[in-house]
């Protein structure tokens, strides 16, 4: 449903919260409230879809592929897991990238794998390999940034082969430019486990993203409004609802008061090709500044679904457009912290999710802050409750 009402047909005048953003944390606050509080609950986003960056849809090939990129659901909080789980089934799926690197399709995250294949190094067990990287490591005194995260475990060699292109052409800043986070992420392994995450759930809602936030939010206390953008109500969001919950981006909530916040976007190529299968796993990196894409992806081996032809993105990181990713550097963090302490101040509003708290959550994570979120919720909201009057006994 889209376009915007302020008291739709048969409904009361107001709402009990407004949430801006119909990706994870708001669709979650969104279904909570419902649910357990019986609350009536408008949620909006500008987008013409609800899901936010995880959406999903058939293209006109029939095959099903994340508009914004791979979206791969892996965690180990069993409380996430069984909270989504009812509103969708699973596909176990666990994720593999392999790395183009001097011609070659090797496993990343790093293993012996890589090695053997890369240096033809015949590393037989965990305790060869690690003395081999052991031998490569050039150790960093004081580690600061990203690049000595990885040099410090793997030395110069394969920091250039597997991080220093793929960084730079990501976040527009060389490793030595940015927080230790960024590549702190990235485990390096000396067994063959060629996985890229090591969690205790992976896998893929079966019938996709969007049919699992479709079913979150079909609660006839949740009104759904696409294509409206926040800015063009803020102004009357009292009239709306009692309360707002904000999943936007913080600085744009206060009209860029301190300037903006950097991010990263991403420009997507989404292509269909006449052949079953374009690549041997669903994501290939190409860390080479020679090439101006990060990685390709495949859907087919997310999904699981037959056809004679495959649906393919190559991705290409932006300075400009949708924000994406917050760039980790202490600069940001500082400009981050003013807007904070305006959040903090404003009544009336809660700030959850990636973009209202400028940092990079996996999509469980963010499901877990929102869950939380509604638990402080749920706690206040029985603190305030009037608690009956004890009758005395004649």
């Amino acid at each position: 449903m889209s376009g915007f009402l302020l008291a739709p047909e048969g409904a009361g005048e107001r709402y009990d919260y407004l949430i801006v953003g119909a990706g994870f944390a708001g669709s979650v606050l969104a279904e909570r409230l419902a649910s357990q509080h019986g609350a009536r609950v408008l949620i909006m986003d500008r987008r013409d879809h609800v899901g936010g960056n995880a959406y999903d849809e058939p293209n006109d090939a029939g095959i099903l592929y994340h508009k914004y990129g791979p979206h791969i659901f892996h965690t180990n909080s069993q409380q996430v897991v069984e909270y989504l789980s009812q509103f969708t089934e699973w596909r176990p799926y666990e994720h593999r990238v392999l790395a183009h690197v001097r011609g070659q399709l090797v496993p990343i995250p790093i293993n012996r794998t890589t090695l053997n294949k890369l240096f033809d190094a015949g590393l037989k067990t965990d305790e060869d390999a690690a003395e081999y990287l052991a031998s490569r490591a050039e150790p960093v005194e004081e580690i600061r940034t990203s690049e000595d995260v990885v040099v410090n475990a793997v030395g110069q060699e394969l920091y250039k082969l597997f991080f220093r292109g793929y960084t730079r052409k990501q976040w527009g800043l060389d490793p030595s430019e940015l927080d230790k986070q960024v590549t702190s992420r990235i485990p390096t392994r000396t067994n063959e486990d060629d996985r890229y995450f090591s969690d205790t759930f992976q896998a893929m809602p079966l019938e996709g993203y969007t049919k699992m936030f479709e079913r979150m939010l079909d609660n006839p206390l949740i009104d759904v409004r696409t294509g409206v953008d926040f800015a063009e109500l803020k102004d009357r969001a009292s009239e709306i609802a009692d309360h707002i919950i904000y999943t936007g981006p913080v600085d744009e909530y206060f009209d860029f008061r301190f300037g903006k916040l950097p991010y990263r976007s991403l420009k997507f190529d989404h292509q269909t090709l006449k052949q079953r299968q374009f690549q041997p796993v669903a994501v290939v990196n190409y860390p080479s500044e020679d090439v101006p894409f990060t990685r390709i992806s495949e859907y087919k081996h997310l999904t699981g679904q037959e056809a004679p032809v495959t649906t393919v993105t190559y991705e290409y990181p932006s300075a400009e457009g949708d924000p994406y990713y917050p760039i980790p550097r202490p600069e940001n963090q500082e400009l981050f912290k003013k807007y904070e302490a305006l959040a903090d101040e404003t009544e009336g509003v809660t700030f959850v999710g990636r973009l209202a708290t400028y940092r990079y959550y996996n999509m469980d994570q963010i499901v877990g802050q929102a869950l939380a979120t509604f638990r402080r919720m749920d706690e206040k909201r029985a603190r305030e409750r009037p608690q009956p009057t004890a009758v005395a006994a004649e």
